[in-house]
């Protein structure tokens, strides 16, 4: 008698596994969003401080975030969150549009 896996059980197993990767789909993309809505916000707080930093230096609120681009307080990548918002700067304040 040869010993081994009958195409049943191999069924059987695909399907349990197919059924437990189809359950967990949803809950890794629930966290990759958190993760992009957590880092996001620490963007915002980042352009916040450089606001902040531009005021004292400046003595006038930046009009936006070309200026703190061009006094060197930010980089232009921190201009766009990882999930596609813009950085934009409202009342003297950063914020995601």
């Amino acid at each position: 008698m040869r010993k081994g896996f009958t195409l049943l059980e191999m069924i059987i197993v695909v399907s349990i596994i197919s059924i437990l990767f189809i359950l967990s789909v949803p809950n890794i993309q629930k966290v990759l969003g958190i993760v992009n809505d957590k880092g996001c916000n620490a963007l915002i707080k980042v352009v916040d401080a450089a606001i902040v930093e531009y005021r004292l230096e400046y003595d006038r609120d930046p009009s936006g975030t070309g200026d703190l681009i061009n006094a060197g307080l930010m980089s232009d990548e921190q201009q766009t969150c990882e999930n596609g918002k813009t950085i934009v700067i409202y009342n003297g304040q950063a914020q995601a549009n």
